[in-house]
């Protein structure tokens, strides 16, 4: 996928401000994807600071409808139930109006999701390299897909599989060792890119 790369100076210009990206985005939701560690809450809490609409993180929403942790409902009921009510989650999530939506490493390998998505937001992967992220994540107990003997194994073997299918994401931005507000600034740039596609096609069509 050929990603158009940020600038890195110089003044926004006026289509690149939050307030007329929240204001060009109507009832769509950012959605980030990605690796855990990527840093999809931490960044998304800011950038939704910035566009003044909620933050939302799926993984919190979905313990909060179970009554249970993730590792837990990995435990009692197992991957295939957790992502099934993943899907539901979300997709509720995504009907109930503009946000900025974080969702868990495993919820953009679902088509359903990808269709609810497409049908109610922009979507940015957040890529990082696997050293980043397992620096990231390594001293963390609630990943339940890392709990076994060998998490620098498992953690590229997952970015192996999933990155073909992130890369379906609108937009790429890299979630490297810079600032958060760098990062922001880089996915502000991105859905404005987006957005300007849009109304081009529009003029076209």
């Amino acid at each position: 996928m050929d990603v158009p790369r940020p600038k890195e100076d110089g003044p926004s210009r006026p289509e690149t401000e939050p307030a007329r990206i929240r204001e060009r985005l109507g009832a769509r939701s950012i959605v980030l994807i990605g690796m855990m560690g990527a840093g999809k809450s931490s960044v998304g809490r800011r950038l939704a600071a910035q566009l003044d609409l909620p933050f939302v993180d799926a993984d919190t929403e979905i313990e909060t409808a179970a009554g249970m942790t993730i590792p837990e409902i990995f435990d009692r009921h197992g991957e295939a139930e957790f992502r099934d009510g993943e899907r539901k989650v979300i997709r509720r999530l995504l009907e109930s109006g503009p946000q900025v939506l974080a969702t868990g490493g495993g919820a953009w390998m679902a088509p359903e999701t990808r269709e609810a998505v497409a049908e109610n937001g922009i979507s940015v992967w957040l890529r990082a390299e696997v050293e980043v992220l397992l620096k990231r994540v390594r001293r963390r107990q609630d990943r339940p897909l890392l709990q076994g003997p060998d998490p620098e194994g498992t953690l590229r073997r997952l970015a192996d599989i999933r990155g073909p299918v992130y890369a379906m994401a609108d937009r790429i931005v890299e979630s490297r060792d810079a600032s958060h507000e760098v990062v922001v600034r880089d996915v502000l740039a991105q859905v404005a890119d987006v957005l300007d596609e849009e109304d081009r096609r529009k003029t076209e069509g």
